[in-house]
């Protein structure tokens, strides 16, 4: 039956979109707050082979030098401007001008995990197909232990997966049970951070292939990748343009991504149209 003069509401309070609000990788880099600068160096000091020597037929000992090589970044200037006029927020449901604000910081927040996301993309180490398992991370960490990677270093080590790899490897029991690892993942909420096997497992919905069968995730260490922006990160600015009537919010961020060590960084495919949303 029909109603009669309906009346419709409209809330108030704004639902938020699902997005991502804060970036989630850039903890997992060399990262370097610059004061001012185009470009970021780092300096990678060492050799892989470092071998003991005897001394030479002379008697003397023979001395070598350190091996030290700079890895340059650039540093490239990203925004994400927004703007409605007054009449659009007096005429719009919800607070608009918030709105405007946290769309920015969210947008520049997620730029970030783009920019890393795209020099990881440069790695040569491929390992893996079909879905993701146990024995996929462990050969892959094993393919950085060859290189002389410091697996061991816990608080060092990351791995970035899509959330339908987390699913698979969420099945697997030594993944999953309270046997072997710290919490049991299955008591409580969800986690962006997860740690098994000395690894620190970062879930992003931003990695190429997303939902595809060739997902690109990735295992490396911390020193495989620098990632420098200007300090205080992202710059946020809001105000009201009383000659065009109009409100506006700008965020800011200069900022570029370096693979430091290729022999750092293993890039694994992963299966994920299983998931794929429909």
């Amino acid at each position: 039956m029909a109603v009669q003069a309906a009346v419709t509401k409209f809330i108030g309070d704004t639902v938020a979109a699902f997005r991502q609000e804060r970036s989630l990788l850039s903890t997992s880099c060399r990262k370097e707050l610059m004061t001012n600068g185009l470009t970021a160096t780092w300096l990678v000091s060492g050799a892989t082979s470092n071998r003991a020597v005897t001394r030479g037929q002379n008697g003397d000992i023979p001395y070598g030098s350190p091996t030290n090589t700079q890895v340059s970044a650039t540093l490239v200037e990203y925004h994400v401007p927004k703007a409605l006029t007054g009449f659009d927020i007096f005429a719009s449901q919800g607070d608009q001008t918030k709105q405007l604000r946290d769309d920015v910081i969210s947008g520049i927040n997620q730029e970030m995990d783009y920019v890393i996301l795209t020099e990881l993309a440069n790695a040569t180490q491929d390992y893996g197909s079909g879905t993701m398992d146990v024995s996929n991370i462990l050969i892959a960490k094993a393919i950085l232990g060859q290189a002389f990677v410091q697996t061991e270093q816990m608080d060092n080590m990351f791995a970035i997966v899509s959330p339908g790899a987390s699913a698979y490897l969420m099945q697997t029991t030594e993944y999953a049970s309270g046997d072997y690892v710290d919490y049991k993942p299955y008591n409580g909420p969800t986690r962006k951070v997860y740690r098994w096997a000395g690894i620190n497992f970062i879930e992003s919905a931003l990695v190429t292939g997303l939902g595809t069968s060739s997902e690109v995730l990735y295992l490396f260490h911390r020193n495989a990748i620098g990632f420098a922006i200007n300090s205080g990160e992202e710059m946020i600015k809001a105000g009201f343009n009383e000659e065009q009537q109009r409100s506006w919010a700008l965020g800011s961020a200069y900022m570029a991504a370096k693979i430091l060590q290729n022999t750092g960084i293993v890039k694994m495919s992963h299966d994920g149209s299983a998931v794929a949303s429909t």
